[in-house]
């Protein structure tokens, strides 16, 4: 009889389950595709350091996952918790019948395992055929090859699903036993009759409650975008983070007790059509609900900036990646190694072999260690100077002291770079780069990392003369010049001082020796074989350095490309799933708020009716508080979020631009769209039907 009722109490209450049913659905499908990467990744053909990478994504996103467990846990108990409390008079019959408590647990255990049932049947049933364009998705981002895709169906994140979502219903189901439990037949029955006390709060209090966050709100938007510099350790971030939260309960706290008043002044639109109704129910929401909506408008701030900073990130280093790996090939060494030298706070000891090879060029050593030199070409190689005479402290002058105030992590102490304009030219010809020209008493100082030039560029405006090799220089241009000599993942290059060839530079001032060149290679396996020359332990000029006790450093473009592919995917991956999450989780609670609020209030649109509104001017004035209730947290959110993302690109400032933050911004406002949509959508027509039940 149990299980006939429960069936009959599902098929009765759909209209019910329809925003628990779309949140199970879209929690199972998500966690299902992003613990399916390990199935996807093993059809790809990548090489075996971009499979690494994607083993240890998969291995973070796993980790995340436990997070989103615990989310996705609370915010099921939640939404029952929602179920129980619409029903209260429904059990409260089923007792004055004879029912017992433990049969009426037995009833709404059945009906979570129907319900839990179906969502995940569904959710796999989406997450299976979702996750295959993941795998394309993730073939794009890793440049992967696809000629091998087939349909893959993942059965350890099926699993996973599965045990993780079992856990969760068992917490509801217990949950739900011990709120049953606790219910009175007097109480069950009057549910419907208890209305939720609504505190009067004074409007001139409020007004000034409103200003005052503002104001608050206000100081923490500058202190993270206007002096993001002072903000370099958590103590100090903490203090804008609480004036934010502060400050967005306040201005929820305060909205309700004044926004009425001040639209009541205003006749013409109070007074028009169903206004009134529709103002004063949203004032008694957010009266009731300041604790709830600031929370969701964070969560959706976090979904907004996370989003947003990620996929700008992302599309950043794709941009840069191509510009700042012109070659296939950066080599560099040390140049006139001494007896010893401090590495790591440890005095080393060089040898005879170690100090001669450090006298000669690299490609010497590259010969002399067994490499065959017709593998390569486009060969440059140019010698890097530095001296302890000229350090960055020496360059920033009378300065220094007011910029450590603002930057104490930088390295003052270490020397600055030193490369003759001509060799300089050979390679940034070789890049396609600009090439420069100087006189025989100028400089020009490269620098591409945002910040450090935004520094070095406050010397060049006016104290520009440098003495170098025993001259003085100035300065050709009063700020950085972009250039780079090694490749990196993105503009990088802290400064360089290019000198005309006249410059007193001696050999013993030569710190590096760096070579640039291409792989003499046609296809792109020929250019992996000769890649492994330069990064595998088994290959002969590694062996041969490695007997030698002689250090090579450097880059590959393969390699570059791929470790930085590899983090950016990382990053914009996991982003994209707590996004998604934090979403769904906001979403959701709106609704469920809102179908709570239609079913308390069913009796004021029955009175609707009886004064004369018909059905469309109803269902326009449930639209509009909807409408008002989903968009003043998002709202608010947007506005933190304006901020929080220049926070975020000042923060990775030289890896993100604000250029990409466009189309990061759309696509961000599509995902939202599409689910904040579904579920504003999904509330207005449950609502709409629930107010329709007793006609």
């Amino acid at each position: 009889m149990l299980f006939k009722l429960s069936i009959k109490n599902m098929k009765k209450s759909f209209k019910d389950y329809a925003i628990y049913f779309l949140t199970l659905v879209l929690g199972v499908a998500i966690f299902y595709m992003f613990n399916s990467l390990d199935s996807q990744e093993a059809m790809l053909q990548v090489s075996n350091s971009t499979r690494d990478i994607i083993k240890l994504m998969v291995s973070m996103l796993g980790y995340v996952s436990v997070f989103v467990a615990v989310v996705l846990g609370l915010l099921i108990v939640y939404a029952n918790n929602f179920l129980i409390n619409r029903r209260k008079k429904e059990f409260g019959i089923y007792m004055t019948l004879g029912m017992g408590k433990r049969q009426i647990s037995k009833i709404i255990i059945l009906e979570t395992i129907f319900v839990g049932i179906i969502s995940l049947v569904v959710g796999l049933v989406i997450g299976i055929f979702a996750s295959q364009f993941m795998s394309v998705l993730v073939a794009k981002m890793f440049e992967a090859d696809m000629s091998n895709f087939q349909f893959v169906f993942s059965k350890t994140a099926c699993i996973k699903t599965c045990v993780y979502f079992a856990v969760m219903y068992i917490a509801v189901m217990f949950f739900n036993t011990m709120t049953v439990s606790r219910y009175k037949l007097i109480n069950l029955l009057n549910a419907t009759k208890k209305n939720e006390k609504v505190k009067i709060k004074n409007p001139i209090i409020s007004i000034i409650v409103f200003i005052g966050a503002s104001c608050l709100l206000g100081y923490a938007y500058w202190k993270v975008t206007g002096d993001v510099h002072s903000l370099s350790t958590a103590d100090k971030l903490l203090p804008p983070i609480l004036m934010g939260i502060t400050g967005t309960i306040l201005v929820f706290w305060s909205l309700s007790g004044f926004i009425l008043k001040v639209v009541q002044s205003i006749k013409n639109i109070y007074l028009n059509g169903t206004n009134m109704f529709v103002l004063r129910q949203i004032n008694s929401k957010i009266n009731t609900t300041v604790i709830s909506m600031s929370v969701i408008c964070l969560m959706l701030f976090m979904t907004i900036s996370i989003l947003s900073s990620s996929l700008a990130l992302r599309n950043t280093m794709q941009r840069e990646l191509v510009e700042m790996t012109p070659v296939d090939l950066n080599l560099y060494k040390t140049a006139n190694l001494p007896e010893s030298y401090i590495k790591y706070g440890k005095e080393v000891k060089t040898t005879e072999a170690q100090r001669a090879d450090s006298r000669i060029t690299l490609q010497e050593t590259l010969k002399n260690n067994g490499l065959d030199m017709t593998l390569l070409k486009d060969v440059i190689e140019i010698p890097i100077y530095a001296t302890n005479d000229l350090t960055m402290g020496d360059f920033l002058k009378n300065k220094l002291q007011s910029i450590k105030l603002e930057f104490p992590m930088l390295a003052y102490e270490t020397a600055e770079e030193i490369v003759k304009i001509s060799d300089y030219n050979k390679v940034a010809s070789l890049y396609g780069i600009e090439q420069y020209e100087l006189k025989d008493n100028e400089y020009i100082v490269l620098c591409d990392f945002d910040g450090i030039g935004t520094i070095r560029d406050r010397v060049l405006a006016d104290e520009n003369i440098l003495e170098i090799a025993g001259k003085e220089y100035k300065s050709k241009y009063n700020e950085c010049k972009s250039g780079f000599i090694m490749m990196s993942t993105s503009h990088m290059n802290t400064g360089i001082i290019l000198v005309p060839d006249s410059c007193n530079l001696t050999d013993d001032m030569k710190e590096k020796q760096f070579l640039v060149a291409n792989f003499n290679a046609n296809t792109d396996e020929e250019k992996q074989e000769i890649e492994e020359i330069f990064r595998s332990n088994d290959s002969v000029l590694i062996q041969n350095l490695n007997e030698n006790g002689l250090e090579i450093d450097g880059m590959t473009k393969i390699s570059i490309i791929e470790s930085s592919v590899g983090v950016a995917t990382i990053v914009t991956f996991i982003a994209i799933y707590l996004g998604i999450i934090f979403l769904i989780a906001s979403s959701a609670i709106l609704a469920l708020k809102q179908l709570t609020e239609s079913s308390d209030n069913k009796q004021r649109y029955t009175i609707l009716r009886k004064i004369g509104c018909d059905e469309k001017m109803i269902n326009k004035s449930l639209f509009r508080q909807i409408a008002i209730f989903f968009g003043v947290p998002l709202i608010l959110a947007i506005i933190h979020s304006v901020f929080g993302i220049q926070f975020a690109i000042e923060l990775m400032s030289g890896l993100a631009s604000k250029e990409d933050l466009l189309p990061s911004a759309v696509a961000t406002i599509i995902i939202i769209g599409i689910i904040y949509g579904a579920y504003f959508l999904a509330t207005y027509f449950g609502s709409k039907n629930i107010i329709k039940e007793e006609e």
